[in-house]
């Protein structure tokens, strides 16, 4: 018995003294949170060079704080979103401390609108008189593709160069689901809605691959040609260059003029000296966008009462309210409500980075987004993906602005039940028995397949959501309900083809809508201010720790590049309702 006491009073000891430890940790790690959301100015000294590293998946915003339960400290320093860093561009380009910027390139996951948008930013920078150099032991496509807006494009000696042309790739999930039991029951509008096809084939469908084929090729003919206008080129050269991979090699990428010489870092280092005329190059002399953007420039303007509003809607549309990773139709309709309902805002400006989602979702933010357009002028800005669900909830603006390379369009409705009647009885041996009191009692179950009356209910509800989403386009867009139906469809655009047949009315980014917008207020000077508002540090700091956020974290870090097709079968099973959404996984690189 003494011996029974004995290790029970150290069993509580440690579990007391484990308790203790880890409640220690966990306040250290909010200390850490709140004290590095507690910004202040930084200083910059003179003869400083901007650098931008940006090999990371950029979003519009910056995140507050990106933290996973790994106690990661390094995500304490979220990385600069995309209008942190083209602010950062236009300072610079202001500051007199600042004689140039560095670009340290690798691989670039971003979207191409968005790396577009930077790279315009970067052109506009030019005009200051201040140089941009760009290095990197490896460029992929994109990391070229912004590299090449560069006074000088340096190139590691041992390094190679990606300039091959886009390819857009889908991943189709139907053999995945055959093994496992799984039927989708799909409900679709539009011959080019290929959102489902993974679901439902093994390859593309002949108008899939006719109008990924027709998007990518606008794409990569906008890429190309500013490639070749800031290289000096001409578009045949550097398609030769592309299907024939000559850039790989150092040697001949120099021969060419891909680059304009190859050295190692310790020598671009030297070179970087001699133009800002210090003897070394030091930490100090190098600061980062991330920091940049807490340094203060005066733009010599005073603080307007005039506001416009930027509400940024990124990620997939989703009912319930707004989060970092999605268009929640309760968040950003209140965002938009709570605008409307302020005198102090004399436009908006609706920021768009969204594939789609749910229907419902999207029809209860175009409402919003209706209402408000009748109080002030709406401008859209379209970032990476402003399709479906996405394109949706823009079509009311006065005015649309899209990148030549946003992905758009994909006018279409479709609706997924999966079946796991299979899975369950044949993979799991668990079955399931019911009596119900009237004849669709059983509706919508997943563990059986559809009677056909079922599939007819949805088809009719498919159809009459395309009808009112082709009509809601026909009357933002001053068209007829036949002509959208035409470039309707399901099917997908590049921003520079939306032009075209009339879904968006300006090539350009953010900045240029905001302009647009300003010029529908017949506003000479005005502030933005950028809506939703982020959550307090604490509050987002518990709803990443004990939230989705954290599993969702783990989860990509251990899957790595298999996290997305995870991320797919896991829609595929909570997907409910009519969707509105681009192709699930199409790649472009």
């Amino acid at each position: 018995m003494k011996e029974f006491f004995k290790f029970m009073f150290a069993s509580m000891l440690g579990y007391f003294l484990i308790m203790i430890i880890m409640s220690l940790l966990f306040f250290a790690l909010i200390m850490a949170a709140v004290s590095f959301t507690q910004t202040e100015e930084v200083v910059v000294n003179d003869n400083s060079v901007l650098t931008l590293s940006l090999g990371y998946d950029i979003k519009d915003r910056t995140e507050t704080i990106p933290v996973n339960f790994m106690f990661d400290f390094s995500s304490l320093n979220p990385k600069p979103g995309l209008i942190q860093i083209l602010n950062s561009i236009d300072k610079a380009a202001r500051d007199e401390r600042i004689k140039g910027i560095y670009l340290e390139l690798a691989d670039l996951p971003s979207g191409m609108a968005t790396i577009q948008e930077i790279r315009n930013a970067l052109e506009e920078f030019k005009s200051s008189g201040k140089f941009i150099y760009a290095y990197g032991n490896i460029y992929t496509q994109k990391a070229y593709y912004l590299a090449s807006v560069a006074d000088k494009v340096f190139l590691n000696p041992e390094g190679f160069i990606e300039i091959r042309g886009f390819r857009g790739e889908v991943t189709f999930i139907k053999g995945l689901l055959d093994k496992l039991g799984i039927e989708a029951q799909i409900m679709r509008h539009g011959k080019f809605k290929s959102a489902v096809e993974p679901l439902m084939r093994e390859d593309m469908s002949e108008a899939n691959r006719e109008q990924t084929l027709a998007f990518i090729s606008s794409m990569w003919d906008d890429v190309s040609m500013e490639m070749a206008t800031n290289r000096k080129m001409d578009i045949a050269s550097l398609n030769d260059i592309a299907d024939f991979l000559k850039a790989q090699h150092p040697e001949e990428a120099y021969q060419l003029g891909i680059v304009d010489s190859l050295i190692f870092k310790d020598q671009l280092l030297e070179m970087l000296a001699d133009k800002i005329d210090v003897d070394l190059i030091r930490k100090e002399n190098l600061i980062s966008a991330g920091s940049y953007d807490k340094a203060y420039v005066s733009n010599g303007e005073k603080r307007s009462r005039n506001k416009i509003a930027v509400i940024y809607a990124e990620g997939d549309i989703v009912q319930g309210d707004a989060t970092q990773d999605a268009i929640g139709s309760e968040g950003i309709s209140r965002a938009i409500r709570n605008v409307r309902l302020d005198g102090s805002y004399k436009a908006l400006v609706l920021r768009v980075n969204s594939p789609g989602g749910d229907g419902i979702a999207s029809d209860i933010i175009l409402r919003e987004m209706k209402l408000v357009n009748e109080i002030m002028p709406v401008v859209v800005s379209m970032g990476n993906f402003a399709a479906s669900g996405g394109y949706y909830i823009s079509c009311s603006a006065d005015k649309i602005v899209a990148q030549p390379t946003t992905i758009t369009g994909s006018i279409g409705v479709f609706g997924i039940i999966p079946n796991f009647k299979e899975f369950f009885n044949e993979k799991l041996g668990v079955t399931f028995d019911g009596v119900g009191t009237n004849k669709n009692s059983d509706y919508i179950s997943v563990n059986k397949p559809l009677s056909d009356f079922q599939r007819e209910v949805i088809q009719s509800d498919v159809e009459r959501f395309y009808q009112t989403f082709i009509t809601h386009v026909a009357e933002g867009r001053g068209m007829t309900t036949e002509s959208v139906d035409e470039i309707g469809q399901g099917r997908v655009w590049t921003g520079t083809d939306a032009l075209e047949i009339g879904l968006v009315d300006q090539l350009g980014g953010l900045e240029d809508a905001i302009a647009v917008a300003a010029e529908l207020a017949n506003l000479d000077d005005y502030r933005t201010v950028d809506l939703p508002e982020r959550k307090e540090a604490f509050e987002q700091l518990l709803e990443d720790l004990l939230g989705e956020n954290t599993k969702t974290r783990l989860l990509k870090q251990e899957l790595g590049e298999f996290y997305d097709l995870y991320e797919y079968v896991e829609q595929v099973k909570n997907t409910s309702g009519i969707q509105t959404r681009l192709p699930y996984y199409i790649t472009i690189e």
